[in-house]
């Protein structure tokens, strides 16, 4: 689902843009190592932030990043202008994602999953386009703060079959991914790294 007026301006700000190289992309970093190289893709882009810190911090050769707001694209290309041999964006959504199976060495998500009114659809899609011993890393927002009567108030997010992080966890595992590490803040926020077994 497309951000509301104060989403929209909250994910538009250098604030937004610190916190989330700073301690949440640190911290998916801390939990999954680098990449070394490789292929990567970001579900939900934004304005390319999160595409900047997949190539600079965690050493992806190049990334591919799509969004469903087409002025988030159009952001994200102004960006990353200087490097758009190794940074490739488009319109897209995250429970149908339109390349081939198992070409990513990792995907990232950086706090959209929660947005989607059918979620667990997106972790097949994420398991389908990763390498075999590929990673996911996801930052998410859990149902306890979607929930609570401010944020409802404020901000737009489904609220049914919202989930925790325990709920997460299992559908990445439902999902065929192998969970490696999730952590939590304030029962709200929680990271996760997973990884798509060799054998798949």
């Amino acid at each position: 689902m497309l951000l509301n007026r104060v989403e929209f301006a909250l994910m538009n700000n250098p604030v937004r843009a610190a916190i989330q190289r700073r301690f949440e992309a640190a911290r998916l970093l801390r939990m999954g190592g680098p990449l070394q190289g490789g292929a990567a893709l970001e579900i939900g882009c934004g304005r390319g932030v999160g595409a900047e810190l997949i190539l600079d911090l965690f050493g992806a050769d190049g990334v591919d990043a799509f969004d469903l707001d087409p002025r988030m694209i159009v952001r994200a290309r102004e960006r990353l202008r200087s490097r758009a041999s190794r940074a490739r964006f488009w319109v897209g959504d995250a429970t149908s994602i339109p390349v081939p199976d198992s070409i990513y060495d990792a995907v990232f998500d950086f706090g959209i999953i929660h947005h989607l009114p059918r979620w667990r659809p997106v972790l097949a899609e994420v398991k389908r386009v990763l390498k075999p011993g590929g990673r996911f890393y996801a930052e998410e927002v859990l149902g306890r703060f979607i929930q609570q009567p401010i944020a409802r108030r404020l901000l737009e997010h489904p609220q049914s079959d919202r989930f925790d992080r325990e709920v997460f966890c299992a559908a990445l595992t439902e999902s065929g991914l192998e969970l490696l590490r999730s952590e939590e803040l304030w029962r709200s926020f929680a990271w996760f790294v997973a990884r798509k077994p060799a054998a798949a």
